[in-house]
């Protein structure tokens, strides 16, 4: 399953909720009362104006490092010589920047956990003949 923008965007709606600054009589007797739900139009404002500032970051050059999730590492590739593979023509590929995405070992063990339902998994098997 891919994880679309509207689907981060929804999550932000159920999972972000705000304690209001004061209580009624009904809060003190219903404390569910006590939330304000994020809407539609400001969790998308978030999710976009993140996405926005992790663009305008990585197209200045710059190193993006989120703690527990990864980095955003704008790299340099240099111009090199290629092949056109139809005709077999040499042409020279011009120099370009690329974004490459690095995880952090906290994301990678929690990606790569231990599954009991595949007992084989993180076992060793030598070759004792």
């Amino acid at each position: 399953m891919t994880l679309t923008k509207a689907d981060i965007i929804e999550s932000i709606i159920q999972g972000v909720k705000f304690k209001r600054r004061y209580k009624s009589q009904q809060q003190f007797l219903f404390p569910e009362m006590d939330c304000v739900l994020l809407g539609q139009k400001r969790a998308s404002k978030i999710v976009n104006t993140l996405f926005e500032t992790i663009k305008q970051t990585l197209t200045r050059g710059e190193d993006i490092r989120i703690s527990g999730f990864g980095n955003f590492q704008v790299k340099l590739k240099w111009a090199r010589k290629g092949r056109n593979p139809q005709t077999g023509e040499v042409i020279i590929l011009r120099s370009r920047r690329t974004v490459s995405f690095r995880t952090s070992k906290k994301l990678r063990k929690k990606i790569n956990l231990y599954n009991p339902d595949n007992d084989t998994q993180d076992k060793i098997y030598l070759n004792t003949t």
